[in-house]
């Protein structure tokens, strides 16, 4: 089982419109969709609607759209009143993929509700195979907050404890991977993230269209202790980095509709793979057909496991 965490979820709500947006006009849309998200409930979803057992864990009352919606696709998940509305996300799509997000902030919590939601983890994660903390933390929370997550989980279930992968940005994933004992197994980090995880914050275009550096430079965080670096790159793919090699990988083109939840589903695919005892590099080749296949779906929908196409995936082992 892989439980998933959003301390900071949303309603994503998403327009695609007929043109590129005219800025003081007033615009009809082609489509309009809503879907519950935040990094950790889009994990939750890719996974549950293909076949594999998870558990979202997020903030919010029982009678919110979102654990509505959740409860809609029949994705299991575990919630903690906080007596407010789960914040409401916009993306605006445009003819040719490009996405504007506009994000409002999540309902603040303070310590006695971060330490409910840790014990809520506990209980959830005991047997799990993997640990998902993910997307940003709201006001109230420290930077810190997944690495103390990591430690208290561990320290509670000793050798039962899950494998822990953390997808967020900013101070929370430099705190994240300098949390000793709180460190994580597996990040997923995109060009931008991991040149700032490095204190290179204007390689990152560099990055992104230089795979070898890529790897160089995830190598340097599996140096500090991470097991595994999964790096995408967007249109580029993905790079893969264990102590055990490093590989790139990517998809034949697709046409793109929304890339709104794709590096989500990228880091699903991957866990569907490790799940199914897949070597490195195939866990890698899923990451990026699932996340080739998302960005082809309409607003933070998901693909099923069956839809994507792992065999248009190229995949090359790298040298460091």
């Amino acid at each position: 089982m892989i439980v998933t965490l959003t301390a900071n979820p949303s309603m994503d709500r998403t327009v695609e419109l007929p043109s590129e947006i005219k800025r003081g006009s007033v615009m009809r849309a082609n489509r309009a969709v809503q879907d519950p998200g935040g990094k950790g409930v889009n994990i939750a979803r890719a996974l549950q609607v293909s076949g594999f057992d998870t558990v979202a864990v997020l903030p919010g009352d029982d009678e919110d759209a979102v654990l509505a919606c959740l409860a809609e696709e029949g994705v299991r998940y575990t919630n903690m009143a906080v007596g407010a509305p789960i914040r409401s996300n916009i993306t605006i799509v445009e003819p040719d993929g490009t996405t504007t997000k506009i994000n409002a902030p999540g309902e603040p919590l303070d310590v006695a509700a971060q330490q409910q939601l840790t014990r809520l983890l506990i209980n959830e994660t005991n047997g799990a195979s993997w640990l998902v903390l993910a997307g940003s933390l709201p006001f109230g929370v420290q930077s810190d907050y997944y690495s103390v997550v990591g430690r208290a989980i561990r320290e509670a279930l000793g050798e039962r404890a899950p494998l822990i992968a953390v997808d967020t940005s900013g101070n929370a994933l430099r705190d994240a991977v300098n949390g000793q004992d709180g460190m994580p197994n597996l990040i997923k980090p995109n060009a931008e993230e991991l040149a700032e995880l490095v204190g290179r914050p204007d390689s990152w275009e560099e990055l992104e269209g230089n795979v070898d550096l890529t790897a160089r430079t995830s190598a340097e965080l599996v140096e500090r202790g991470i097991d595994t670096v999964l790096a995408t790159l967007g249109g580029e793919g993905a790079v893969l980095v264990t102590r055990e090699g490093a590989w790139h990988a990517k998809h034949a083109p697709v046409k793109v509709r929304s890339t709104v939840g794709a590096g989500d589903c990228s880091l699903a695919g991957y866990l569907i793979a490790h799940e199914q005892g897949k070597s490195a590099p195939e866990c890698l080749v899923q990451a990026v057909a699932h996340g080739s296949a998302a960005a082809s779906l309409p607003g933070t929908q998901v693909p099923v496991l069956s839809t994507t196409h792992p065999e248009m995936v190229t995949v090359t082992q790298l040298s460091i």
